[in-house]
């Protein structure tokens, strides 16, 4: 696959929606990178047969579609992103290599997360010593004890972004290997969590061995960073566990907009990709008026 670091815009997700932004903008002459981590909930559908003109596996879908940008110039990247920054760009850092990516405008279009955790005490405590994003709440526990739950490379950078406000910072894998957290210096716990104690605020978690950890915050960073985990970073509005866009799939970001199953609403390929076009136009739009060509 090839590679480039010019990009004009990047995408973050290979999906439908993806895909149909970067169609849009390769063929009015845009670089555009796509970076895909794999199909996610696409890959689960055995068979799409009410999408115009096709009927095949969601996998086969996805691939078709990564297959078709790359035949237009597209570059695309398999890698996992653990971060963004904003100033007068995007930059993105990824998991696999040092290298940042940047370029002026950015679409989010890794659709959304499936991950539950039924957790008691996790409803009642969000807001209240639970949170999703170290950036955003992570000023809010300078010098107190706090836990991050996850095992993979996002929950890393999320600790690591911690470590230097927090006066501990624990790992919990909730069962899955805590080496990688070890490696890195990071306090662990393996075993799973029963659940979050504390009325007003948060003040401790158990585990299923019957031990307890007394924190003052929680960051909850299991899986991948999606498309809302970005978006809240770097400052875009939310709605709950989806991206605000308006018709245009603008954020309220300059240069960032959003398509597809994070935006909320019909969660379907034929949504997806008229979402997607929607944002490959706009984003041209805004590079065509910052005259980055």
């Amino acid at each position: 696959m090839t590679e480039q670091n010019n990009a004009q815009v990047i995408i973050i997700g290979g999906g439908p929606a993806g895909v149909s932004a970067a169609l849009y903008l390769a063929r009015a002459g845009v670089r555009t990178t796509i970076i895909e981590n794999g199909p996610g909930a696409l890959a689960r559908a055995h068979k799409i047969d009410n999408y115009y003109g096709i009927a095949a596996s969601g996998a086969r879908l996805y691939a078709a579609g990564l297959e078709q940008a790359e035949a237009l110039g597209v570059s695309i990247r398999q890698d996992e992103v653990l971060s963004v920054e904003y100033t007068d760009s995007f930059t993105l850092s990824l998991k696999t290599t040092a290298e940042q990516l940047s370029a002026p405008a950015l679409i989010l279009a890794t659709g959304t997360k499936n991950i539950t955790l039924n957790l008691p005490g996790l409803v009642q405590l969000e807001g209240k010593g639970i949170s999703y994003c170290a950036v955003c709440d992570g000023f809010f526990f300078r010098k107190k004890q706090v836990a991050v739950l996850g095992s993979g490379a996002y929950a890393l950078h999320e600790a690591a972004y911690l470590r230097h406000l927090a006066q501990s910072v624990t790992i919990l894998t909730n069962g899955q290997s805590g080496e990688a957290a070890q490696s890195a210096g990071f306090d662990v716990k393996e075993a799973k969590l029963v659940q979050l104690n504390g009325d007003s605020r948060l003040t401790s978690i158990s585990f299923d061995d019957g031990s307890t950890l007394d924190v003052d915050g929680l960051f909850i960073a299991m899986g991948t960073a999606d498309s809302t985990d970005i978006a809240r970073k770097l400052g875009a509005q939310t709605n709950g566990r989806f991206i605000k866009i308006d018709a245009d799939g603008k954020t309220n970001i300059p240069g960032l907009f959003a398509a597809g199953d994070c935006t909320g609403g019909l969660l379907q390929v034929s949504k997806a990709v008229h979402e997607g076009a929607q944002a490959g136009l706009a984003a041209l739009n805004f590079i065509r008026n910052k005259q980055v060509f």
